[in-house]
């Protein structure tokens, strides 16, 4: 177990591993990393890590703000927007949107994947390549919903974005895992609807609810308008008049 682990953290490491036993799934420190192992999946442990692999290559090779997801967030010269990730999961898309230079809040309801985010974070706070990057990350453990209704007007951020838990037509083992990992901790999305309903009173400029392509819209809203790529969409919604 790395050194810089606190007696607070190895308890709740401690306290979630007594609820993933039942769900065959245990927190184990792994060459220095958090990871989260299965025990009745033949899965590779699974471990958030900004500074390497996929999140590497999006950050070197992504496109810069050419790619869609910085067209959808509205990005212009000059212009960063508060971008609050009510769905942050792995933190993958987080991540890009804050090496876009977005300051991004992360909120997750699942104690084992924000615990996996923060100790992802801590790791990418140590290099000198994401040092920056990480710093306009800021990860709030709770319930999206409960979040934004307990939200005062000053605090209501520029975006929201959503990517609601769907079937992907990826069907590589990556993704299979990830869906089975997410659906075993945190259960299905079943309210996403009402998530969006709610963030639509809460963005100032845009709510961007990632799809994958072919997917009907969310909640059956039309949105203003869409920014596509080639297996995936993002559909832009204006906000509703605040009260």
């Amino acid at each position: 177990m790395p050194d810089d682990i606190g007696n607070m953290h190895v308890e709740k490491i401690e306290f979630l591993n007594t609820s993933l036993t039942e769900k065959g799934y245990q927190l184990v420190f792994e060459k220095e990393r958090l990871t989260l192992q299965s025990r009745q999946h033949n899965f590779k442990p699974l471990a958030i890590d900004f500074t390497a692999g996929q999140a590497r290559h999006r950050r070197l090779y992504g496109g810069g703000k050419n790619q869609p997801i910085s067209r959808a967030l509205g990005l212009k010269p000059g212009y960063s927007p508060v971008v609050y990730d009510l769905t942050a999961g792995l933190g993958r898309d987080a991540f890009v949107m804050a090496t876009l230079g977005c300051q991004v809040s992360l909120v997750e309801r699942s104690p084992v994947i924000a615990l996996l985010l923060e100790h992802g974070l801590k790791q990418a706070s140590t290099f000198d390549e994401t040092q920056e990057i990480v710093q306009r990350m800021r990860l709030i453990k709770a319930d999206s919903r409960k979040f934004l209704k307990n939200l005062s007007f000053e605090d209501y951020p520029d975006v929201i974005y959503l990517d609601p838990m769907y079937p992907h037509r990826d069907k590589s083992a990556l993704v299979k895992k990830e869906m089975r990992i997410f659906r075993d901790l945190v259960g299905n999305d079943t309210d996403a609807v009402d998530l969006f309903q709610i963030a639509l009173t809460k963005a100032l400029r845009r709510l961007v609810v990632k799809r994958p392509k072919g997917a009907e819209f969310l909640a059956g809203e039309t949105p203003a308008f869409q920014v596509k790529s080639k297996n995936t969409r993002y559909d832009c919604y204006l906000p509703v008049e605040k009260p």
